[in-house]
């Protein structure tokens, strides 16, 4: 047949090889994100990049693109659009309604204790949740604490939060929390973030230090609280009949791609966490470091009652003690 077919092409190849060699199959996919490619989730991104073309000697390629409307991304990798998103947990709790406990304010002591629980029985429990929800939840990354910005006043106590305009995720726990302290909390995908500040629909934001330099909110908000008030995951999900048609051998490329992501990602954090406060202060802004955590703790008592109703009381508190 294929003598046939050179012969019908031109007659002239008979010199040529009767076995074509045919070329290694490749596989393009897709993964999103929604922050700048110099942040901690883009040097994620390019290590899960790199991880799974290598180890797969070329037969993957990995395609970076960026999406800052987090829960659209979610639901592209949901349908299989795109095969992967990193993504803030603030819209999975819209997919994933068990991630939301990770969500209570002043549930982590500190970095340690976060990543403790997510990389540990805890965090594989909920990643067991994502499947059901027609997702698969890869490995868990790092948003990092959030802190509160804002162009009206410095925030150090929960009195100076009151009335303001404070843009959130499309979190139902985050909401309730800013609610109780007397806060406006709106709604908005980050996409959405820039011109509302820029236009004073919002007064301010909450986010990571990484968040707020990379995406240079700087520029549109005036001062910074190191509020802390709660620590923010971030995971890689997957879609299913991707994911599911994996042989055993690729999965675990991906896995280990997956977990290489994640330790770039940490250690990126680390190194905005140390740097970015200073960095924010050079670029103009001004920084409120002491911050009256425990008021804002008793202040958000109603809110804490409201989550160990919403949730299983004892999940919060094997969280809490976690690694003590």
């Amino acid at each position: 047949m294929l003598r046939r077919a050179l012969l019908a092409a031109g007659g002239f190849g008979l010199a040529a090889p009767l076995v074509a060699q045919p070329a290694a199959a490749q596989t393009t996919v897709t993964l999103t994100h929604p922050l700048p490619a110099a942040s901690h989730y883009g040097v994620g991104a390019v290590a899960f990049k790199e991880a799974v073309e290598r180890l797969s000697n070329g037969r993957y390629r990995v395609t970076i693109q960026r999406n800052d409307n987090e829960r659209e991304a979610i639901e592209a990798t949901q349908i299989g659009t795109q095969e992967f998103t990193i993504t803030s947990t603030g819209p999975v709790g819209n997919f994933v309604p068990e991630t939301l406990v990770l969500d209570i304010p002043f549930l982590f002591r500190d970095y340690a204790h976060a990543r403790a629980v997510l990389d540990g029985p805890i965090g594989q429990e909920l990643l067991a949740k994502f499947p059901a929800r027609g997702l698969i939840g890869v490995v868990w990354m790092e948003n990092g604490f959030r802190n509160l910005t804002n162009s009206r006043r410095e925030v150090t106590t929960p009195a100076d939060v009151r009335g303001l305009k404070v843009r959130t995720m499309e979190n139902p726990v985050h909401m309730r929390a800013f609610s109780t302290l007397g806060a406006l909390p709106t709604p908005m995908a980050f996409s959405e973030l820039v011109p509302a500040l820029q236009q004073g629909t919002v007064d301010g934001q909450e986010n990571p230090i990484p968040v707020i330099v990379s995406n240079n909110l700087n520029q549109v908000q005036k001062y910074l609280s190191l509020t802390r008030h709660v620590y923010s995951p971030a995971i890689m999900i997957g879609n299913p009949a991707f994911w599911n048609g994996l042989n055993a051998a690729d999965k675990a490329i991906f896995q280990q791609a997956a977990a290489a992501a994640a330790k770039t990602n940490r250690d990126k954090v680390t190194s905005d966490e140390q740097t970015g406060v200073e960095e924010l202060r050079r670029r103009g802004m001004t920084v409120q470091t002491t911050v009256d955590t425990a008021a804002f703790q008793a202040a958000l008592a109603p809110a804490f009652q409201a989550y160990a109703q919403q949730f299983d009381p004892a999940l919060i508190e094997r969280i809490r003690k976690f690694g003590q």
